[in-house]
């Protein structure tokens, strides 16, 4: 089984992110959900990624302190075609007998709403 994106959007932008432009596109940081599933199959489930240039990063380190960096994808500028290839290429080399695997694997790149869950 293969998994395969179904959309991407911004958690915090209105626009859809093919047509966003930041206000400086070598600073900044937002939270961009990817909706991966079954490829060809119907229904996804939410990774949550947070897309930021090195100098967000700095800029966030010098306000908040050190943090933690899991679920980022570290680019250079503003590229939603290279955003995309890049997620893309993650979510194609893997591949596993059951979802629950494929998204345990993807979970390592983005916030996997079930991330936690735990059926009782």
């Amino acid at each position: 089984m293969k998994a395969e994106i179904k959309s991407l959007h911004s958690l915090q932008v209105e626009d859809s992110l093919i047509n966003y432009q930041p206000e400086d596109e070598k600073n900044f940081g937002t939270w961009i959900r990817a909706s991966i599933g079954p490829e060809a199959e119907a229904g996804s489930e939410s990774f949550d990624i947070l897309v930021c240039t090195p100098d967000w990063l700095k800029l966030q380190c010098a306000i908040e302190g050190p943090m933690w960096g899991r679920h980022m994808l570290i680019v250079e500028t503003y590229d939603y075609d290279a955003i995309k290839s890049a997620i893309a290429r993650y979510v194609a080399q893997v591949a596993e007998t059951e979802w629950a695997a494929i998204a345990a694997k993807l979970s390592r790149i983005g916030a996997w709403e079930f991330e936690d869950y735990r059926d009782r």
